[in-house]
């Protein structure tokens, strides 16, 4: 019996592993049929989520935390059985702000998160009296990724969003276009739109996510509980055949077909030459020279797909830090549930995984490539260092959160 599953993504190179489960027969294969549906914006893949348009999507990492947590508009009441891939954004600056960053770091070289901070703390005065305005930066949703790295790059840098910044919600398609008129000086997006932007001229890259949180995670695959608990099997199949899809995607010699693929108008609409970088990492920096980031975006690698409880209890701890929701242990819990490595565990096992024996760990722990205890000793992790060197406890959100007010 074929089962039928509709499911929401957004023109981003992260869907791959989705699209690559469809267009590639992994899904087939596991009984199901996919019926995939591009939307336009983070906000209506949630709202079709809850109103039962879609019984599974790509989405934000943070963003079922917020539903669960009821900071969305509408409630959401979905479980996240398994992560997208780790890293896969990056922050663009406009021409203009470029020019005034190289101008004052004629020197500059590569996309390091820090060297990044360093130089805008810079130039924010320069161009606040050259615009007569603050500094625009442009995220997806204010329950993003995006949003709160960005927010944590900027405070550790020394720079107050909401206070010497301005922060602004743009869909992701439309960044290049909003760079172009010039509503944002800075955007924090996802591929291939920072490699769109650039290639159009409009402007240069600055750093990348995996530079700011190395390993970092992105997107998730996220379904809802009414077909979760109707159909058990079918959404561990689900999980099955994105996994494999995922393990495809992470290998080179696939790289240039899969840009192909996902070039096409009904999935992301970008050129392959656009595309392609977010597998191999070669980028251009600020100053145009070829920078290599060996791991921009890992669909695989590093249990790039495992939901990991640690990471939805850093989101956590950002919605705290900068206002959403205040802190409580209840709170907390209930942010860590979204997350489902059982449901993992149980779609995997049948294919002989090495899986980890917890649900977390101490986030930014790792400098280097690190074998872990797992079922079956083979597994890897890191290196998944913050640029500012510091860690996160996920049994010590309050006291982490407390750490960082003065930055805020």
């Amino acid at each position: 019996m074929t089962h039928n599953i509709d499911i929401g993504f957004m023109p981003l190179v992260d869907a791959s592993v989705i699209i690559a489960a469809h267009e590639l027969g992994f899904a087939r294969e596991e009984g199901l049929a996919l019926n995939l549906i591009r939307e336009s914006s983070w906000a209506n893949i949630r709202d079709r989520m809850v109103v039962g348009h879609f019984q599974a999507a790509q989405m934000l990492a943070p963003l079922p935390i917020a539903g669960l947590l009821g900071l969305s508009s509408m409630r959401m009441d979905v479980a996240v059985p398994m992560a997208l891939g780790l890293g896969g954004n990056a922050v663009t600056v406009s021409r203009d702000l470029a020019s005034l960053l190289l101008q004052k770091h004629p020197d500059w070289r590569g996309l390091d998160a820090r060297q990044a901070g360093v130089g805008l703390k810079n130039v924010l005065p320069d161009f606040q009296q050259q615009r007569g305005r603050k500094l625009t930066c442009g995220v997806v949703h204010p329950h993003s990724a995006h949003n709160y790295e960005l927010r944590y790059w900027l405070a550790a840098s020394g720079i107050r969003p909401d206070v010497d910044v301005e922060i602004a919600i743009v869909p992701p398609p439309l960044m290049p276009d909003a760079m172009a008129s010039g509503a944002v000086d800075l955007f924090c997006v996802g591929e291939p739109w920072n490699s769109v932007a650039v290639n159009q001229g409009l402007g240069r890259l600055l750093t990348t996510k995996s530079s700011i949180w190395r390993s970092s995670p992105e997107k998730v695959l996220t379904v809802s509980m009414p077909f979760l608990k109707a159909h058990p099997d079918a959404a561990q199949k689900l999980v099955r055949a994105v996994y494999r899809a995922a393990c495809w995607c992470a290998r080179k010699e696939n790289w240039e077909d899969l840009a192909k693929l996902l070039s096409q108008a009904n999935y992301i609409g970008a050129a392959p030459e656009e595309i392609l970088p977010s597998f191999t990492g070669r980028f251009a920096d600020l100053s145009g020279r070829a920078t290599l980031v060996e791991d921009f975006f890992l669909p695989a690698d590093r249990l790039a797909t495992f939901p990991w409880q640690s990471h939805a209890l850093w989101f956590y701890s950002q919605m705290v830090r900068w206002g959403q929701i205040d802190f409580d242990p209840a709170h907390a819990q209930r942010a860590a549930s979204a997350y489902r490595a059982d449901i993992y565990r149980a779609a995997l096992m049948p294919l002989g995984i090495d899986l980890p024996p917890t649900d977390m760990k101490v986030e930014g722990a790792l400098e280097v490539s690190q074998p872990i205890g797992s079922t079956g000793g083979t597994l890897r992790l890191g290196p998944d260092g913050f640029f500012d060197l510091l860690k996160f406890d996920p049994s010590q959100v309050e006291a982490y959160v407390s750490a960082q007010r003065h930055f805020a």
